[in-house]
């Protein structure tokens, strides 16, 4: 069960105003960048240029969905966990999610998700991801989830957010270099098509993610349980 009832003007939370106040300003310095682990010992190596970069981009689009009058973000809490696109619809300016209520940090991550697929649909896109201007379908979809693991990793990385098994599953495949294998695995009926010509370009792609998954999650991937 979904229950929408939460905007983003003036309820952000917690995490959300902490990354706010941590980068109000230009010149402050980001905290130390830590490697992640899982429990199986898959490592993510921490990437103190990688925190950088993404701080750039992150600060004046976590302030534009606080800010802009614009359109609206509507959250909702599950009862279990959900993934930034499922639930997701956009209605005219308003775009409505869904996410697990037990993991209050995770919530600018679904924002940034929400954010950039709302400012695609009103032709604004270039001014937050511009690589991604002109792009439909599977890699639209894909450049904006490849963003959205990265605002996980910055949390995660730099102010400590708790672990959160669905969204660590997207950052790790994602920064191992599988990330079209988790979409195209996870959600293989809504990219029918590119799933097919990924299975037939790369012949054994699969099993070595899943092999791969495995090993660092002691599971299948999504999509594959």
């Amino acid at each position: 069960m979904v229950k929408f009832s939460t905007s983003h003007r003036g309820a952000l939370g917690a995490a959300l105003a902490m990354v706010l106040f941590a980068a109000c300003s230009a010149s402050s310095a980001l905290p130390p960048s830590r490697g992640l682990i899982t429990l199986s010992g898959a490592r993510v190596p921490p990437d103190p240029a990688r925190m950088d970069s993404i701080d750039i981009w992150l600060r004046p689009e976590l302030q534009n969905i606080e800010e802009d009058p614009t359109f609206l973000i509507v959250t909702g809490f599950s009862d279990g966990p959900r993934m930034p696109w499922e639930d997701f619809v956009i209605e005219g300016d308003t775009a409505r999610l869904s996410l697990d209520g037990a993991i209050a940090e995770a919530r600018p991550t679904y924002l940034v998700y929400a954010h950039l697929h709302l400012m695609h649909r009103m032709e604004r896109l270039e001014e937050w991801l511009p690589d991604a201007v002109g792009l439909d379908g599977y890699e639209l979809e894909r450049a904006i989830v490849a963003r959205t693991a990265d605002v996980w990793f910055y949390g995660r990385s730099l102010y400590g957010w708790a672990p959160y098994l669905p969204l660590d599953e997207l950052l790790f495949s994602s920064e191992n270099g599988y990330l079209d294998a988790y979409l195209l695995t996870a959600r293989a009926e809504e990219f029918a098509m590119e799933r097919d010509a990924w299975l037939d370009e790369s012949a054994g792609a699969q099993e070595a993610y899943r092999t791969w998954f495995r090993s660092a999650f002691e599971t299948n991937p999504p999509g594959l349980r």
